[in-house]
């Protein structure tokens, strides 16, 4: 006994103020929202909206879509078939857009 304290209490007392020191931060951070460590589901947009790439077809479904896909990318063309709001796309980089037109042509 120090001066009179108990120190065994005094020492439980701040004990558990660090532990609420440490618990603050951990629970905000736990319960805030809008930081979502989560991927959100992916939403389809218009065909315009890919960024830099550009639509060179738009086949009536899907596997049509695919197996033109699949011939771009025999041909060393990188292209991406997306479902967007207006149907189904395939897109392609612009500087390989006529080189995708020639091959979808002669299919």
């Amino acid at each position: 006994m120090l001066g009179g304290i108990n120190n065994q209490l005094f020492l439980q007392a701040f004990g558990g103020f660090f532990a609420l020191l440490l618990l603050i931060p951990l629970l905000r951070w736990t319960f805030s929202r809008g930081k979502s460590h989560v991927a959100r589901p992916a939403k389809s947009g218009n065909v315009d909206e890919y960024g830099l790439l550009v639509p060179v077809a738009k086949p009536t479904n899907y596997i049509e879509g695919e197996m033109a896909r699949k011939q771009l990318i025999d041909a060393n063309i990188r292209a991406n078939l997306v479902t967007a709001k207006d149907g189904i796309a395939l897109l392609v980089f612009p500087e390989e857009l006529s080189a995708a037109r020639a091959i979808l042509k002669n299919q």
